[in-house]
């Protein structure tokens, strides 16, 4: 019972599989299927899925003339139900027959040129067209077959330029086939060498795409036209340049292609072999004139193209013809910024000494910010070298492309969290004060301390605000608030705490706190201001609220007499074990944290790293960075 069961699966899975594997076949590959599999029972023959494999393979596109037959009806199926898809095709055409051989189809194939010339002289008319719009003169000349092209030519002379329904000839046929024989044979018996296809592309560009230097001969010979443009734009000249086949670019140039033709996005040869990375086509149209600065519509130069694409020897050549490496494209963006963007070093180098600074300053965007956006830190350090201004903001149309309205090259670094470029940048005398958002906050989201020392040691504004954004205390406690160590770490390089117990409501009670999403929500009404955010209410917000007790008790370290307003102290004595910080923040403090303030005060945010060099015993000194506690 079990092994039946299991085999009923078997069975009920096979045809699932069968149905998935063949309902995208047509009814005809269907029965042509079922039919081979038939006669392959009779003998051990392939399994089912490699007659399918074969069949897919090797499947013949069916041609079906006015003087061919269908195949004969097929009987009725019987009754009882297929056990899969492919079984029951294979049950409802066993007695089918196979459809009868075209023998004007055969006779061409097999190269028969008599038994053509028989059915022609028994009067059967091989010039109508099958479903497709194929002739017997298109199936000659497709399968190379002369002899039967040219007794097909002799009898039916007024055919041999009828198209396709995808509008190709015989010439085109032979042509794409490589059949150079039929192709000179139907061009001396009259065709016309510039029908194009659908796409119009002429049997010269077909010649061309195949890199056929004898039929792209023979066709300007007929008087091929060699400036014919197919639906894009393009000629035989920007093909055989996209393959840079030099000898049948000569054969076209000297029969008058014309090498400054330009596409449907105005793109010349010379532009293709540039963008393509064509050296040597390149050079036969430099030699023959060609523009070296050829621009495509939206500006882009053939060197900018080149830089692009990463073409190094294209750009050393271009350079040397006299190319302009100062003209930009529709966003203003040189062959340098393209050449930074990708990180090539070798074209930056090139590059440096023909670039304008001028065009570089025009352009709003410095090739420095797309060397650090990217991580080219070769690039960027070559830059720098050349004594870019390493300070150079971006525009602001395209600052306006990033949410937080970024513009130093600076920032782009830190973003990246890259240390490497963020001190190179640094020493170069970027300023990191000078983005809407400093790259100090970004360093502390971040949580990288090499980078925040970094900036901080070159002037970083360790009290940064956020203008968009205003708080009633220093962004940098905000954004350091869920990690105690980083922001003690801050307090002790001089953070300014006293406006974080500076609560205009004071004593007084509170409104409720704002949700997540309306505290720094941007207001729609332009003219209004958005609200001063108090720190006690960043402090009541669920993520932050737990850690209320640790974060008063830090910031108490570093302030005076200060006093807690009404919703600290609920956050206080919300907990037992914070009473401890209730009773520190009792006024008055003790005189000793208060000259410690005063000195460190007297020092000043800027030099406080340097309190080891203060003539004080070192007790004292250890006292004074919080080394050790009262």
């Amino acid at each position: 019972m079990a092994t039946e069961i299991s085999a009923r699966g078997r069975q009920r899975t096979i045809g699932h599989e069968e149905y998935s594997l063949y309902s995208s076949l047509s009814e005809d590959e269907l029965v042509q299927m079922a039919i081979e599999q038939s006669l392959a029972d009779k003998t051990r023959g392939p399994t089912t899925a490699e007659a399918t494999a074969s069949t897919c393979v090797n499947r013949q596109p069916a041609h079906f003339y006015p003087w061919t037959r269908s195949t004969v009806p097929p009987e009725n199926p019987p009754a009882s139900a297929p056990k899969g898809l492919f079984q029951g095709v294979m049950q409802k055409y066993k007695n089918s027959q196979l459809a009868p051989v075209d023998p004007v189809l055969k006779a061409i194939k097999e190269g028969d040129e008599e038994a053509l010339k028989a059915m022609i002289k028994a009067g059967k008319n091989l010039a109508e067209p099958n479903k497709e719009g194929w002739l017997p003169l298109h199936e000659a000349a497709y399968y190379g077959q002369l002899r039967c092209l040219k007794a097909l030519q002799q009898a039916y002379p007024a055919v041999i330029d009828q198209r396709t329904l995808q509008e190709e000839t015989a010439l085109y046929l032979a042509t794409c086939r490589g059949h150079l024989d039929c192709l000179q044979s139907l061009l001396q018996a009259g065709a016309e060498p510039d029908i194009s296809n659908k796409a119009r592309e002429t049997p010269l560009y077909k010649a061309c795409e195949r890199k056929n230097a004898e039929a792209v001969r023979v066709l300007v010979q007929y008087h091929a036209d060699t400036n014919h443009r197919c639906n894009r734009g393009w000629t035989a000249l920007h093909e055989s340049v996209s393959r840079n086949d030099l000898e049948v670019m000569e054969i076209l140039v000297s029969r008058g292609a014309k090498v400054e033709s330009k596409n449907a996005y105005g793109i010349t040869p010379l532009f293709v072999a540039a963008q393509s990375g064509q050296l040597e086509a390149l050079r036969f149209l430099a030699k023959y004139g060609a523009d070296i600065n050829t621009q495509a519509s939206d500006n882009a130069s053939a060197l900018y193209e080149a830089c692009k694409n990463e073409h190094e020897d294209v750009v050393e050549f271009l350079l040397s013809q006299g190319a302009d490496a100062n003209k930009a494209n529709k966003d203003g963006m040189l062959p340098l910024h393209i050449a930074s963007k990708k990180g090539n070093y070798r074209i930056v180098q090139m590059l440096l000494p023909v670039t304008s600074r001028t065009r570089v300053r025009r352009s709003g965007i410095s090739p420095l910010h797309l060397a650090a956006e990217r991580n080219h830190d070769g690039v960027l350090e070559a830059l720098l070298g050349a004594r870019f201004d390493v300070n150079a903001p971006l525009a602001p149309e395209r600052a306006r492309l990033y949410e937080d309205r970024r513009s130093s090259a600076l920032y782009f670094a830190v973003v990246n969290n890259n240390v490497y470029a963020t001190e190179l940048l640094l020493l170069a005398g970027a300023d990191p004060n000078r983005d809407l958002i400093s790259p100090l906050l970004v360093a502390i989201r971040q949580g990288c301390l090499r980078t925040m020392q970094l900036l901080l040691d070159h002037g970083a504004d360790i009290n940064a605000y956020i203008a968009t954004h205003p708080t009633a205390f220093p962004a940098t406690i905000m954004f350091a608030m869920k990690y105690l160590s980083l922001l003690k770490f801050l307090m002790d390089l001089g953070c300014d705490g006293e406006p974080c117990f500076s609560c205009h409501y004071g004593n007084g009670p509170h409104p409720p706190a704002p949700s997540r999403s309306s505290r720094f929500s941007d207001t729609s009404d332009s003219d209004k201001k958005p609200a001063v955010v108090q720190f006690c209410e960043i402090l009541s917000a669920p993520e932050v609220s737990r850690w209320a007790g640790p974060i008063i008790d830090i910031l108490l370290d570093y302030v005076g007499n200060v006093q807690l307003c009404s919703r600290l102290k609920e956050h206080i004595e919300s907990f037992e074990d914070w009473a401890v910080i209730k009773e520190k923040a009792e006024l008055p403090r003790p005189l000793a944290h208060l000259c410690r303030l005063r000195v460190r005060k007297a020092v000043g945010k800027h030099r406080i790293k340097l309190l080891d060099d203060l003539p004080l015993p070192g007790r004292l000194i250890r006292y004074l960075k919080y080394e050790i506690t009262q």
